[in-house]
C-alpha cells in the first residue's frame, strides 16, 4: 500500500524549510498529526496549533474514519490526549447515532480519562459559568455512562483528583446505570466522596512527607522504609516505577528491594502489560545517569534488557537482507515532544533507529545533518547506542541533507533492500541556494532505484507536519507516522502488502 489517493489540494507544496515537498490526503495528514503529538497528558490549550489542525482536519475526512483513528491511536499506539480530542470533536460532526458513545467506551482506559474528556468537552463548546456542563450530548453522555462499569473502587480512588472536572461531578452529570448492587454501592461512595484512600505511592510518600522528625537522618531513614514498604507491596505501577527509579536509588533501598525493582522491570507480563512508549524507557534511563548509586549500573542494564522485551514480538531481518538506518539530527529535531518533556524529537529518531537496528544482522546506521555520516555500532545495548549516537550529533552539523544518504548509496553501487530514514520530514538542501533538482530525495531515490530496484524507502515522520520530501505514491516509498514501537507493526503490515490506512479502517467500533 503506497497511499495512492487523491491528494489533498496542491499535490506540490513546500516545507518549512522553503524546499519542495509533496501534500497528503486529508486522512494521511490527520493520521500523521494524531501519530507525532502528545498534546498534553492532563490539559488542552486552545491555541496549541497541532489541536487546531487537527480540528480543522476532521470536516475533509469522514466521522467514521475519525472513530477509528482515535480507538487505534489510543489502543494500539497508546495515546491518551489526542483520543480524546478526537471521540470529543466528533460529537460535533456525528451526534445522530451510537458512534460516538461507542467510540468513547473503546477509548476510555482509565477512570480520569472520563473527566479529561468532559473538560475538553467544556472547552471546545466553549460553556462557561457556574454549569459549564449541562445538557451535553447525549452521545457523549451514553459513552461516558458506559465507562463507569468498567473500574472498580481502587482505580477510581486512585484518579479521583482535584481537577477542573471531579469524579463526582462526573457522576452526577452522566447518570450511570450500576450493573449490580455492588457497583450501586460503589456509586452512592462516590456520590458521598467516602471512596476509600488508596494505597498508592504518591498518598504513602504524601502521608511521610507531613510527618515531623528528629533530623534529616531520621527523615531519610523513614522515606527509606516508605519505599521500601512499596516495592513490597506489588502496587506500583509500571509506569510509576520507571519514573521513581532514581528517587528509588536516592533512597538507597536495600539490595534485595532493588534485586525486586529490576525484577518487575524486566518481568516479560509486566512489561507487555504496561505499553509504555520506547522513549519512557530513554528518560528513564537518562535520569539514571545522574544517579551516584551502586546499583545504578544494574538497574540500567534492567531498562536495557525491559525495552528489549518491549520489541521482543518485532520483525527480524536476516543476514540477507540489507537494511540502511539513518537518523535525523537536524536542529529542528531539537524540539521536545511536549512542553514539560526533556524528551526530544531528535532522542525519538535515535531511539526507534536503534530499535530497528538491533533486529537487523546486516545493517549500516548513520546520522545525518548538514553530511552524512555512518556510525558503527553494536545490534546490542539499544539505550547505550542511543547515548552513543548523542554524543556524536556535532558531527555532521545541524541542516537536513537527508538526499546525501541516498547520493552516498548511488556513488557506492551500493545495493540494499530496505533504506529506513527516521526525520521530521522538514528536508532540504543547505549546500547551494539554487535548490538544485538533483540535490533532493526524490531525484536521488530514482537515481538509486536504478542501481536497486528492489529497494523501498521508508520514511518515519516524528513530527507530522502534513507533507514529504517525496511523492508518496512514488515507486517504493512509504511513509509511517509515530513515536510508538507500533509503528514497526506497520512496517511488517507494509511488507505483506497493507499499511496504516489499512490498519486503521481495520478497527471495530
Amino acid at each position: 500500500m503506497k497511499f495512492n489517493f487523491k491528494l489533498r489540494g496542491k499535490a506540490v507544496t513546500k516545507n518549512y524549510e522553503g524546499a519542495k515537498a509533496f501534500s497528503f490526503t486529508p486522512e494521511m495528514e490527520l493520521y500523521t498529526a494524531v501519530a507525532t503529538t502528545m498534546l498534553s497528558d492532563t490539559t488542552y490549550e486552545s491555541g496549541d496549533k497541532r489541536l487546531n489542525r487537527i480540528i480543522e482536519l476532521l470536516p475533509e475526512v469522514s466521522p467514521v474514519f475519525v472513530a477509528k483513528l482515535a480507538v487505534y491511536a489510543r489502543t494500539k499506539m497508546n495515546l491518551r490526549s489526542v483520543p480524546v480530542v478526537l471521540s470529543t470533536e466528533l460529537a460535533k460532526m456525528h451526534n445522530g447515532n451510537n458512534l460516538v458513545g461507542r467510540t468513547l467506551e473503546k477509548i476510555i482506559q482509565r477512570p480520569d480519562e472520563i473527566m479529561e474528556v468532559l473538560a475538553y468537552y467544556q472547552l471546545t463548546n466553549e460553556r462557561k459559568g457556574r454549569k459549564k456542563l449541562v445538557k451535553i450530548s447525549k452521545q457523549v453522555q451514553k459513552g461516558l455512562a458506559a465507562s463507569f462499569n468498567k473500574f472498580d473502587e481502587y482505580q477510581f480512588a486512585k484518579y479521583n483528583r482535584t481537577a477542573e472536572v471531579k469524579l463526582r461531578d462526573a457522576l452526577f452529570l452522566v447518570h450511570p446505570k450500576a450493573k449490580d448492587e455492588a457497583q450501586q454501592s460503589l456509586f452512592n461512595k462516590i456520590a458521598r466522596n467516602e471512596l476509600a484512600t488508596p494505597f498508592t505511592w504518591e498518598t504513602e510518600l504524601s502521608a511521610a512527607g507531613q510527618l515531623k522528625y528528629g533530623s534529616v537522618q531520621d527523615k531519610k531513614k523513614a522515606m527509606k522504609a516508605v519505599w521500601e514498604v512499596l516495592i513490597d507491596s506489588g502496587k506500583m505501577g509500571y509506569m510509576a516505577t520507571l519514573r521513581n527509579l532514581r528517587n528509588i536509588l536516592d533512597a538507597a533501598v536495600s539490595a534485595q528491594h532493588v534485586q525486586k525493582v529490576c525484577d518487575y522491570l524486566t518481568n516479560e507480563k509486566a512489561v507487555s502489560n504496561s505499553k509504555q512508549l520506547p522513549f519512557r524507557f530513554l528518560a528513564a534511563y537518562r535520569e539514571l545517569g545522574m544517579v551516584s548509586s551502586e546499583y545504578t549500573s544494574y538497574v540500567l542494564s534492567a531498562l536495557e534488557t525491559a525495552l528489549e522485551k518491549s520489541v521482543m514480538n518485532m520483525q527480524r531481518f536476516e543476514l540477507d537482507e540489507r537494511v540502511v538506518v539513518a537518523c535525523d539530527v537536524s536542529g529542528s529535531m531539537q524540539k521536545p515532544v511536549s512542553p514539560k518533556s526533556k524528551v526530544l524529537l531528535y532522542d525519538i529518531g535515535l531511539l526507534l533507529g536503534m530499535i530497528l537496528q538491533s533486529k537487523c544482522k546486516n545493517v549500516v546506521s548513520g546520522m545525518f545533518g548538514d553530511s552524512w555520516k555512518i556510525v558503527p555500532l553494536p545490534t546490542k545495548g539499544i539505550l547505550a547506542n542511543v547515548d552513543a549516537f548523542y554524543k556524536r550529533e556535532g558531527e555532521v552539523g545541524y541542516s537536513t541533507n537527508g538526499y546525501l544518504v541516498l547520493r552516498d548509496l548511488c556513488e557506492r553501487k551500493y545495493a540494499v533492500n530496505k533504506v529506513m530514514m527516521f526525520t521530521d520530514v522538514q528536508l532540504w538542501d543547505s549546500t547551494t541556494k539554487a535548490m538544485l533538482k538533483s540535490n533532493t530525495i526524490a531525484y536521488q531515490w530514482a537515481q538509486y532505484k536504478k542501481i536497486a530496484p528492489q529497494a523501498k524507502l521508508y520514511i518515519f515522520d516524528l513530527a507530522g507536519y502534513g507533507n514529504a520530501p517525496v511523492s508518496i505514491p512514488q515507486s517504493d516509498v512509504y511513509l509511517i507516522a509515530g513515536w510508538s514501537d507500533k509503528i514497526f507493526d506497520v512496517l511488517e503490515a507494509m511488507e505483506d502488502g497493507a499499511g496504516a490506512m489499512e490498519m486503521i479502517h481495520a478497527m471495530a467500533i
